[in-house]
């Protein structure tokens, strides 16, 4: 891992650009160390300086927590294949035709999620042996189709929080039966493009013991701040 900016934050939070081979990455890591550390993912070819995703790390991070995220194989700035490129041409006019999406989802988010989970696990490996960070790892992204594979294959994901908001391909819903560590999923109620009845199956499909959902009315971008606040309360509870 090499860390290629730094920057110390009004907050005294400190934010690091990071490359890891082909992945770049951010770390944003607290005044006080060590730190557990949070995995904070984000999908549909978003980039890790997404203003919505930055402040929800940045906040984390004043709450004392370092907070990782990378970008993924076709995310930001990484190139996208010619197979990608075709499936988003494909979504975007079964959209625009009113046509069914799932199949195209299916397809698609699906070889996206078996090639992140790899760089993800090869990111917590790197993080783990930076002084800065230690103790119980979480996770809290938008990106659940692959929050999900990563709470089923990574032992050292001990809590996580989920948004419901994005296509989970069916097989991740079938694994969600395997996800026993605590979980917080937000669900928007008037999601435009996630039907509400899917999430709540997956919700009830979840494996896990200790399992909470927060609905809130809204669309898709309409997640109350407070949520926010809430998750770290969440993540107070079972990472520190």
């Amino acid at each position: 891992m090499q860390f290629t900016s730094e920057q110390r934050l009004d907050d005294g939070v400190i934010e690091r650009e990071f490359t890891l081979g082909e992945i770049p990455g951010t770390l944003w890591t607290p005044g006080s160390a060590p730190a557990p550390l949070v995995l904070m993912a984000h999908n549909n070819g978003l980039p890790k300086a997404e203003p919505r995703l930055v402040a929800r790390a940045r906040y984390t991070a004043a709450r004392g927590y370092a907070v990782a995220t990378i970008d993924a194989a076709g995310c930001g700035d990484r190139p996208r294949s010619a197979a990608d490129e075709q499936a988003r041409a494909d979504l975007r006019g079964a959209m625009q035709a009113g046509e069914p999406v799932d199949e195209i989802l299916e397809s698609f988010i699906g070889p996206l999620v078996e090639n992140a989970v790899p760089e993800w696990q090869t990111t917590l490996d790197a993080l783990l042996e930076l002084p800065e960070i230690g103790g119980p790892v979480g996770y809290s992204g938008g990106w659940t189709a692959l929050g999900i594979r990563l709470a089923v294959v990574e032992p050292r994901i001990a809590a996580a929080g989920f948004f419901a908001g994005g296509y989970v391909p069916r097989a991740q819903r079938e694994e969600a039966r395997q996800v026993t560590i605590p979980l917080l999923f937000l669900l928007q109620w008037d999601d435009e493009g996630n039907p509400r009845q899917r999430a709540l199956d997956l919700f009830d499909a979840f494996g896990s013991k200790e399992k909470t959902l927060h609905a809130n009315l809204g669309g898709h971008t309409g997640t109350p701040w407070f949520e926010l606040e809430d998750g770290c309360r969440f993540l107070d509870r079972h990472l520190k």
